[in-house]
């Protein structure tokens, strides 16, 4: 098997098992009882942050399908938030290769934007769907907690050896 697909099926394998570790945890009644603040959305941070430095190792069906299981096992509106998740990856993607040469503080930015869009958008059509929607507050809780925990996602996957291509990389890639 070719270095490049090898490598393609260890970053898919590694995305998908980090995004099994996540739900599994997110599952786990760490806290019976005990109303707590709303936590990160960790794995929309690995998604973006894996899309943005490894576009080739995610394809869509993937993406979706990750976020497929965390709407049913989470119990959200079957395939709404995989829809909005898809859309920012996909957007995500035509931009991955303009962003890698701009600071970070300009990617966390941009995130962050995306992310309060995404939950905008996912909170709109809940409310035309009229299905039941969370309270603003928690929602707005949540954002900033995923936004602030994107950086530290970041740092661990660069630990984990996700990291944006290199210029032969690219041009391997292309050919």
């Amino acid at each position: 098997m070719p270095l490049l697909i090898r490598h393609r099926l260890v970053g898919t394998a590694m995305f998908v098992g980090i995004g099994l570790a996540i739900l599994f945890f997110r599952l786990m009644p760490l806290a019976p009882g005990a109303t707590a603040l709303p936590g990160p959305e960790v794995m929309l941070c690995v998604t973006f942050a894996w899309v943005l430095r490894r576009p080739d190792h995610l394809p869509a069906i993937i993406i979706v399908a990750m976020t497929l299981i965390g709407d049913i096992m989470l119990g959200r509106p079957f395939g709404l938030f995989s829809l909005f998740v898809l859309t920012a990856t996909e957007l995500l993607r035509s931009w991955a290769l303009r962003w890698g040469d701009q600071p970070f503080v300009f990617e966390w930015l941009r995130i962050a934007v995306l992310v309060a869009l995404l939950l905008l958008g996912y909170r709109i059509v809940m409310l035309l769907f009229m299905l039941p929607v969370p309270a603003l507050g928690p929602v707005m809780l949540q954002w900033l907690a995923t936004t602030a925990a994107y950086p530290a996602v970041v740092v661990l996957l660069r630990l984990a050896g996700v990291r944006r291509p290199t210029a032969a990389e690219l041009e391997m890639m292309g050919s």
